[in-house]
C-alpha cells in the first residue's frame, strides 16, 4: 500500500509529460502529411505535367528507382558535412580559447576570422580548388570555413560571459589560468557552444552543397549537389525532387542530433532547458 501511495502522485505527471512529448512529435508529422496530401491532390486536379511539378507519388517512385544512384551521393554529402563540422568544432573551440587569453590577441586575430566569414564562399571556392590537392579536400575546406565562424563566435562570447564574481573567487583560492579555464570558463560557455553546434551543423550541410555547385564536381564520387544539377539538365524533375528530399532529411537529422546533444548537456542545470511547472 505504501509503495502504491508513493507511486501514484508521480503517475499523472509522467502521463502528462509523455503525452506532451508525443504531441510534439505527432503534430509536426501530421502537418507535413497534410501538406503532402494537398500537394498530390493539387497536382491531380491541375493536371500539371511531371516535368514541371511532380507529385509526391512520382517523387517517391523516383527515390526508389534511383536509390542506387542517389544513396552513394547522399553518403558523400553526409561524409563531407560531418567531417567539416568536426573540424569546425575542433578549430572553433581551440581558436576561441586562444583568443580569450589576451585582449591584444583577440584584437589582432579576430578580424581575420571575420574577413573569412563575410567573404562569400562562392567567390573563394575557385582559389581553394586551385590550391587544394583534390576536389574532395576543396569541398571539405569550403564547408569548414562556413561552419567554423558561428562556433568560434559563440565560444568566444561564452568564454567572455563568465560571472566575474566566480572569476574573483577562483583568483582568491589561487587557481591557475588553466584550472580556471577547465573548471569554470569551459563549463560556463557550454550553452553558447551548443548554440554554435546547432547553427554550424546546418551551415556545414549548406556549405557542402554550395561548394559542390561551385566546384562543378562530377563522377562517381560526387554528392547530392551534382545529382541535382544532373537531374535538372536531363529534365528529370522527379529525381531532382528526390535529391532535394534526401538533402532535407539529412538536414533534419543533423538538427535533431545536435539538438538532442544540447538537451543532454543542458537539461539538468541550464535555464534554457529546465522543465518548469508553470
Amino acid at each position: 500500500m505504501s509503495n502504491a501511495a508513493h507511486a501514484s502522485p508521480a503517475h499523472p505527471r509522467f502521463t502528462a509529460l509523455y503525452g506532451e512529448t508525443l504531441l510534439k512529435i505527432l503534430v509536426p508529422i501530421l502537418v507535413v502529411c497534410l501538406l503532402i496530401v494537398i500537394w498530390q491532390v493539387g497536382v491531380w486536379v491541375s493536371g500539371v505535367p511531371q516535368y514541371i511539378l511532380p507529385g509526391p507519388i512520382a517523387v517517391a517512385g523516383a527515390l526508389v528507382k534511383d536509390w542506387g544512384t542517389l544513396s552513394p551521393a547522399l553518403w558523400v554529402t553526409t561524409k563531407i558535412t560531418l567531417m567539416s563540422l568536426a573540424l569546425a568544432l575542433a578549430g572553433g573551440v581551440g581558436i576561441a580559447v586562444f583568443l580569450v587569453q589576451s585582449k591584444w590577441i583577440e584584437i589582432a586575430f579576430y578580424p581575420i576570422t571575420v574577413i573569412l566569414q563575410v567573404t562569400p564562399i562562392v567567390a573563394i571556392a575557385p582559389l581553394i580548388l586551385i590550391y587544394a590537392p583534390s576536389t574532395q579536400v576543396a569541398l571539405l575546406i569550403c564547408a569548414f570555413l562556413v561552419a567554423f565562424f558561428p562556433i568560434l563566435s559563440n565560444m568566444v562570447q561564452g568564454l567572455k560571459s563568465v560571472d566575474h564574481n566566480l572569476l574573483n573567487l577562483f583568483d582568491l583560492y589561487g587557481a591557475s589560468r588553466w584550472q580556471t579555464l577547465l573548471y569554470l570558463k569551459l563549463p560556463a560557455s557550454l550553452p553558447y557552444f551548443m548554440t554554435g553546434l546547432r547553427i554550424g551543423g546546418g551551415l556545414a550541410l549548406i556549405a557542402a552543397v554550395v561548394a559542390e555547385f561551385a566546384a562543378g564536381s562530377a563522377g562517381a564520387g560526387s554528392g547530392l549537389a551534382f545529382r541535382l544539377l544532373e537531374a535538372q539538365f536531363r529534365l528529370n524533375i522527379p529525381r531532382l525532387f528526390a535529391a532535394l528530399f534526401l538533402l532535407s532529411c539529412l538536414g533534419v537529422v543533423i538538427f535533431a542530433i545536435t539538438s538532442f546533444i544540447s538537451w543532454l548537456a543542458l537539461h539538468r542545470w541550464h535555464e534554457s532547458s529546465l522543465k518548469r511547472e508553470n
